[in-house]
């Protein structure tokens, strides 16, 4: 098979997983929701962001895996609302009406956590029944740190606003209560700490949902409600405008660079990643397909850095739609103490220009062998990460193909807090590669028999290592990972480019700006 048709399964199969995601609690509860007169959250995203941009979907395959629904009933991801961007965030109904599960609270605490770190308004699309009770003790301690962030961005001065369509009881009606704007759904939203029943329950009043929680109610007597609208497209229709009057300026301008398409088709990056990761690919051709062109950059896509020293790391500098990067990128897949070193001087520099950085991972990690720790591989890649670790500068990481052991903290992965991280259907990650870790556990085994003057079964521990190797074989894959909650989703290779590129503008909210102050680099 070609690298281009591998590549295509993937990326067909990536779409069924997707489809999963978007279709929710199922097409039973979809209908359901629909027959009602209400829209989808995607449905209400896409009316809420301005006609014709892009919604970069953020997580979309968390909980896959696991005993809930792919996508974790939540919606995510950055928007334009009135030229503004902003982190949206939208509860899916039709899943348990919208209840939050431990992954809910995991893939929202990642979209606050986005949302901080790139200076967001945030607009919460609600309507949930609160937390899955079955799943409470999973949910309920870390739980309060999701009202606490949207405290704290209030008082950061990034807006916060609620538009409220159904539900939002229990723990769900914080959102609205804490947010600096609300906006509520006449005849349709209800908020309230307790429901009826448990109001009958807890005190023996008798109530309705309306008298108890409804909009209109809160618009007119507990004063909950700053705004009421009279339909779902009204309240988005309110949204829109609050955003509108958020007096919003970005904190960096963008820069006013000329920018060129790359001279290369992006459409050629499906083509370029060997079915066996194994096989080494050259990283500049990613480069020249996803980076601005000749006529934006000076003459020159790509300026590499120390092109004849530490060649299995590509470093240098370049523009990705007229903003200025450096890029490190792996290309013979093993890192030695000459990549650390490069690295670590480029980081340096990076931080010095107030560059951001793009990492491209396909590693095996750093070297081992006498030679190599002979040769002081601990210390120089310790000097890696902490050049990496103490960058201030924006980091976006791709894992493209590998990124096993510390090969994946030195080139930024999920440890390292990047702004962004988002993998390839090509990629997997773990502490070693699947065979690598078996053939260790095996030999670990045969060393122990030994020093207990046991014969080794060695066709006994065939099966062991078998079994082994494809747990780790399955849990080093993108579903898996993404998941996880590992990255921030995975991504056809041909929109790497443009995921890049709304990322850059992004960071554009929060001013940022290298450091030189770094750990102690050992000698």
């Amino acid at each position: 098979m070609t690298n281009r048709a591998a590549m295509l399964d993937k990326l067909a199969s990536l779409d069924e997983e997707h489809a999963k995601a978007v279709l929710g609690g199922g097409e039973k509860y979809v209908a359901r929701h629909h027959e009602r007169g209400k829209l989808l959250p995607r449905e209400r995203i896409e009316l809420l962001i301005d006609e014709g941009s892009a919604f970069l979907e953020l997580s979309p395959l968390a909980g896959w895996g696991s005993d809930f629904a792919v996508g974790a009933s939540v919606v995510t991801g950055i928007g334009v609302v009135e030229g503004v961007e902003c982190m949206i965030t939208a509860n899916d109904p039709t899943v348990k009406g919208g209840a939050s599960n431990p992954w809910t609270v995991k893939k929202i605490f990642r979209a606050s956590q986005i949302a901080e770190e790139n200076g967001l308004p945030s607009v919460s699309l609600v309507e949930s029944g609160g937390a899955d009770l079955p799943t409470q003790k999973e949910i309920f301690i870390p739980g309060g740190k999701l009202f606490r962030d949207i405290t704290r961005a209030s008082a950061r001065k990034q807006p916060t606003i609620a538009l409220v369509f159904g539900n939002s009881t229990a723990g769900g009606a914080y959102v609205p209560g804490m947010s600096d704007y609300t906006v509520m759904v006449k005849e349709q939203a209800k908020v309230f700490l307790g429901g009826p029943p448990l109001v009958k329950m807890a005190t023996g009043e008798e109530s309705d949902d309306e008298s108890l929680g409804g909009a209109e109610m809160h618009a007119r007597t507990s004063g909950l409600a700053d705004y009421l609208a009279e339909d779902e497209r009204d309240a988005i229709r309110i949204g829109r405008r609050i955003v509108a009057r958020l007096n919003w300026r970005k904190a960096t301008a963008p820069p006013a660079h000329d920018w060129a398409e790359p001279d290369a088709d992006p459409d050629e990056l499906l083509d370029l990643i060997p079915t066996d990761l194994k096989e080494p690919f050259d990283p500049r051709e990613v480069i020249a397909r996803i980076c601005d062109g000749v006529s934006a950059t000076n003459g020159a896509v790509f300026d590499e850095f120390k092109p004849l020293y530490g060649p299995s790391l590509v470093v240098g500098w370049a523009k990705l739609h007229g903003r200025p990067i450096g890029i490190l990128a792996n290309a013979q897949g093993v890192l030695f103490s000459e990549e650390a070193q490069k690295a670590t001087q480029f980081v340096q520099l990076a931080n010095q220009t107030d560059t951001p950085l793009l990492f491209l991972h396909n590693t095996t990690g750093y070297m081992v062998g006498k030679d190599y720790e002979q040769g002081g591989i601990i210390k120089h890649g310790a000097m890696m990460i902490n050049a990496i670790s103490n960058s201030t500068v924006p980091h976006l990481s791709v894992i493209m193909g590998a990124s096993y052991g510390a090969g994946n903290y030195g080139m930024n992965g999920r440890a390292f807090d990047p702004r962004f991280l988002f993998t390839w259907p090509s990629a997997k990650s773990a502490v070693m590669g699947p065979a690598q870790l078996a053939g260790v556990l095996e030999i670990v085994a045969q060393q122990s028999a030994e020093a207990k003057g046991q014969p080794f079964d060695a066709e006994g521990f065939k099966a062991i290592k078998e079994v082994v190797e494809a747990q780790i074989e399955e849990q080093s894959m993108p579903y898996f990972l993404s998941g996880m909650l590992y990255d921030d989703g995975v991504i056809d290779p041909r929109d790497t480019r443009t995921i890049l590129g709304i990322c850059l503008s992004v960071i554009e909210n929060m001013p940022y700006a290298g450091t030189d102050r770094f750990g102690v680099f050992r000698p």
